[in-house]
């Protein structure tokens, strides 16, 4: 009896082993199946609402007569101390929105940065590398008060305006009241609020047009993803709305700040250099570097080159004609 119980017991000792090691097989298959998957990627889907990226918005309506205000001021060089800078100086709004002039701009009280592109600040969660201001109203009243931009103050920029009988007018029938300091700042801001470049090839595509992107650029979007860029590249911005340290793994760039703002990459074909200190003259230089410093990764020629081709496909439009270089020659029919 005792003899036939432990072989009872033996038998289901053995069945259960077995089971354990059918479960571990079958585990072992699913854990691989699943690295295969991330491995590879998911393929891209196309249509609204199925990726980590969404389209940009149209610019939201706005008073016209606040906008035409917020136009002429962002574009008055009296907002300097020695009329001779505007906001469009450093934001040139005829190419890509950022300095045309050289590669860092003299903002800031900290080491010289480069300069950001104004088209599409109003959806980044905050502005400047440091992402030291929350709102564009403050933005405007920093530059006003930075000795290194406008070198002027709300107050003086207020004397100037209010002398101007013509300017002077729009801001009464655009706010109802005399002018004031909190009027320009709105004003400006309205204006910056409006300037937002949908209708890029990327966004067509999200937005359901399978036949907007090339095979290779979507390629280049699978490896973006697959890669990890997207961790902090998404959103309606494709960045803007964190911050990371840069040069994880390597050195990026100038070691100060340590900390910055995650740069959007709308329009990022049109606004070289890159980083925030400028040093990357070229996108393929800027992707080549970025996977080496903060991915740990040593990129193929071919996987730059098809992260680049899906970038380019990131050029959005500005009153209907697709934003360019600075020093490039506009498209024929564009705005001035």
């Amino acid at each position: 009896m005792r003899a036939s119980s432990l072989i009872l017991q033996l038998t289901a000792a053995a069945l259960g082993a077995r089971r354990v090691v059918a479960h571990s097989l079958a585990t072992a298959v699913c854990l691989c199946a699943l690295g295969w998957a991330v491995a590879q990627a998911p393929p891209a889907q196309v249509g609204p609402g199925r990726e980590p990226i969404t389209p940009i918005p149209p610019a939201p309506v706005q008073d016209p007569r606040r906008l035409a205000l917020g136009d002429r001021l962002f574009h008055d060089p009296r907002l300097s101390h020695d009329n001779t800078l505007s906001c469009n100086s450093c934001h040139d709004l005829a190419t890509n929105g950022a300095e045309a002039s050289r590669p860092k701009s003299k903002a800031g009280s900290g080491p010289d940065l480069n300069t950001p592109t104004v088209f599409n600040a109003a959806l980044s969660f905050r502005l400047n590398w440091e992402g030291d201001v929350r709102t564009l109203e403050g933005h405007v009243e920093q530059t006003l008060r930075s000795p290194r931009r406008l070198g002027s103050s709300l107050d003086e920029a207020l004397q100037k305006l209010r002398a101007d009988k013509d300017i002077a007018k729009a801001f009464r029938e655009a706010y109802g009241r005399e002018m004031d300091g909190v009027g320009i700042l709105a004003a400006v801001a309205t204006y910056e609020r409006s300037l937002l470049t949908p209708g890029s090839r990327f966004d067509l595509w999200l937005e359901g047009d399978a036949n907007a992107m090339t095979p290779k650029e979507l390629d280049g979007y699978r490896l973006f993803k697959s890669l990890g860029c997207i961790s902090c590249h998404q959103g309606v911005n494709i960045g803007g709305n964190m911050y990371q340290r840069h040069g994880v793994f390597h050195p990026l760039g100038s070691p100060k700040p340590e900390i910055v703002r995650v740069p959007s990459l709308r329009n990022v074909a049109v606004t070289p250099p890159y980083f925030h200190d400028g040093s990357a003259a070229t996108l393929f230089d800027a992707v080549k570097t970025m996977g080496h410093a903060q991915l740990d990764r040593m990129l193929t020629d071919d996987q730059t080159e098809a992260i680049v081709a899906f970038l380019k496909t990131l050029t959005g439009t500005y009153r209907g004609k697709p934003l360019v270089r600075a020093n490039e020659p506009r498209p024929s029919g564009a705005p001035p």
